[in-house]
């Protein structure tokens, strides 16, 4: 399968690396809990991410994002694949090699209540990477916790107080306050807003672009909502049923959409202007289940598109249209297609 290798950056080696990452979960069933079948969740996803850079991965809830972000961060062992930082391999590594390499990549969840212990003080929950660590003096910690806080928008007293105190705006600070501790290079975002009220999302999306700026982050920003993305992310992949449909520089997608799931999911983008005129695009029939995908283009299944049938014997393969912008390219899906 063609694999998206990104020519932004010059050459250089990305800090962020995916190589035909696959996810799937045994599917257990009888009285002696045998493996009956797989959930692929991530089923062979090809990324990079470079310096200072956010991408943006969007899907349908149950697409597999959030599980892809788990695996990136070692939260989840890989069925197969590989995950690279600074071009070296991690993924396969047991606990205590890869601990050095944790300090590079972090995440933020997207629970801010169940994502911090409620029986640690906020200053025991942000100085648990130095203790994980081995990093500094006690009082060393101690004053580094005031800063990270004083960074994410909370004042130095917040350490002596526990999780259930604050607001979800201020848990979803101290989650961030917690990832950005070891000064990493790389930061997965799973949801980091959806959670939260409007009035907050603002706030603590400019937190993180603030940071972003300041410390020179790359985010990998999973979302649902599509302006949210548009907003903060520098290139767009677009994920559907485990598998990566669109990849590409967040302008190109947005104005010129070339996959039919990604087409219906900008058409769903809720409009400022109400005079203007909107035609939304529905997408019929269900998601195919992830324990028994279909074996050509899953899109195509689910909308029983004529063609589908020639993605049986050649399933679709990514291909770049421009410039890093790339396409599941199959007859289904794309308006432009055409055999090699």
């Amino acid at each position: 399968m063609t694999q998206p290798t990104e020519k932004k950056g010059g050459g250089r080696t990305p800090l962020l690396e995916v190589r035909d990452l696959r996810m799937h979960f045994p599917v257990r069933r009888g009285l002696f809990s045998r493996t009956k079948n797989w959930c692929k969740s991530v089923d062979g996803i090809s990324l990079q991410l470079h310096k200072g850079e956010t991408l943006g991965l969007v899907g349908e809830s149950g697409c597999g994002k959030s599980t892809l972000g788990k695996t990136i961060a070692g939260l989840y062992a890989p069925t197969e694949g590989e995950v690279l930082i600074n071009g070296n391999e991690v993924s396969h590594l047991s606990n205590h090699a890869r601990l050095p390499w944790r300090r590079d990549l972090q995440m933020i969840f997207q629970d801010p209540v169940e994502s911090l212990n409620p029986r640690q003080s906020i200053g025991e929950i942000v100085s648990e990477p130095f203790v994980i660590h081995n990093i500094g003096t006690r009082e060393e910690r101690r004053r580094w916790v005031g800063e990270l806080l004083a960074k994410v928008g909370l004042p130095s007293s917040a350490a002596t107080r526990y999780p259930f105190e604050f607001s979800g705006g201020q848990r979803q600070r101290i989650g961030i306050a917690r990832a950005i501790a070891l000064k990493p290079k790389v930061v997965i975002c799973d949801e980091p807003v959806s959670a939260l009220d409007v009035s907050i999302q603002g706030q603590v999306l400019n937190l993180m672009l603030d940071l972003q700026r300041e410390m020179q982050l790359a985010y990998v920003f999973i979302a649902h909502d599509l302006a949210v993305v548009k907003h903060v992310s520098d290139r767009i992949a677009i994920m559907y049923l485990g598998k990566i449909v669109e990849l590409g520089p967040t302008e190109a997608v947005y104005r010129n959409p070339r996959h039919a799931y990604t087409k219906a999911l900008i058409s769903a983008i809720p409009q400022h202007d109400p005079t203007k005129r909107h035609q939304r695009i529905l997408i019929p029939g269900d998601v195919p289940s992830p324990i028994n995908p279909p074996k050509g283009c899953a899109f195509g299944h689910r909308t029983h598109h004529p063609r589908y049938a020639e993605t049986e014997a050649h399933p679709p393969e990514l291909r770049e249209i421009a410039p890093g912008h790339w396409v599941s390219w199959c007859p289904c899906c794309v308006e432009e297609w055409h055999p090699e």
